[in-house]
């Protein structure tokens, strides 16, 4: 993972130019290369060795800055083969399920490939991550996503296989497993197996049938502890002078994450302890 992502702008790398309505364009420089919009055109060379932070005009007299892109800005930018999770939910699964340097982590269901950004970034180039995907085109996409990102081959410490987990997973002593698909409570027992003590389970869903389904398989399981499920809710605020509010836009459900941690062999958790039914006292 040895793409720069700091210095001045070289040939190669992939660049966001936001205009004054912050409409963002992403380019990647080449020494001849020229971006044309309606506006005007910005030949590359104007961006070839400047420091990030930039401003650069177009013909036309518009004002571009320009930065390296984000890792949010690439992920809802790139080309899909699948729907992505969104950055809000991939920072979540990343902290929450503490995703670490040097960690060994399973994803099923790859999509376009903007979580394996995520996690590839967080185990860093002494962990490992395994991307599981059905769909050889999906595979496809992400794989060339992944790749682009990060401007080298990934062999060194990502793998892609294309097939089932269930049916196609060889791993053990896994420190982390995301599943984001339709049916993860399928997956569960297969997660158990691969997992180490103290391992994390989390599991990406979209609706409340399948978030229940997937607490219960969890729990019925008997390898993991009791299954917390959350969504995240992001809300950007306008702030102008004394003109501070809530912006009228959010980004609101897109899904729910579930997540638990694998007891250790041969160890059940402890049962759970319930409210009796028909009162609301504290146990």
């Amino acid at each position: 993972m040895g793409f720069r992502r700091h210095g001045p702008f070289r040939a190669g790398d992939q660049v966001q130019l936001t205009d004054p309505k912050n409409k963002r364009h992403t380019i990647t420089l080449k020494e001849d290369g020229v971006f044309h919009t309606h506006k005007g055109a910005i030949p590359h060379s104007d961006l070839i060795g400047q420091p990030e932070g930039s401003v650069v005009r177009s013909s036309g007299g518009t004002q571009y800055l320009a930065f390296r892109h984000l890792l949010q800005d690439y992920t809802l930018a790139m080309p899909r083969g699948a729907a992505v999770i969104y950055p809000k939910d991939a920072s979540m699964i990343v902290g929450m399920a503490d995703v670490f340097p040097g960690a060994r982590v399973i994803e099923a269901g790859v999509g376009s490939g903007a979580l394996t950004c995520f996690l590839l970034r967080a185990v860093g180039p002494e962990g490992h991550v395994t991307s599981y995907e059905r769909r050889e085109e999906f595979a496809d996409v992400a794989r060339k996503n992944v790749e682009k990102f990060y401007g080298d081959p990934m062999d060194d410490n990502w793998r892609l296989v294309v097939g089932d987990l269930v049916a196609s997973i060889d791993e053990v002593d896994v420190d982390r497993i995301i599943l984001d698909m339709l049916a993860p409570w399928e997956c569960v027992d297969a997660a158990a197996k691969a997992l180490t003590p103290g391992g994390v389970i989390c599991c990406y869903v979209a609706t409340t049938t399948q978030m229940s389904k997937t607490v219960e398989a969890i729990r019925d399981h008997g390898c993991f502890t009791e299954p917390h499920a959350w969504e995240t809710l992001v809300r950007d605020w306008h702030v102008e002078g004394l003109a501070v509010r809530p912006d009228h836009r959010m980004i609101g459900h897109t899904g729910f994450l579930v997540s638990a941690r694998r007891m250790a062999d041969g160890v059940a958790p402890p049962p759970r302890r319930r409210r009796p039914k028909g009162t609301t006292e504290e146990l």
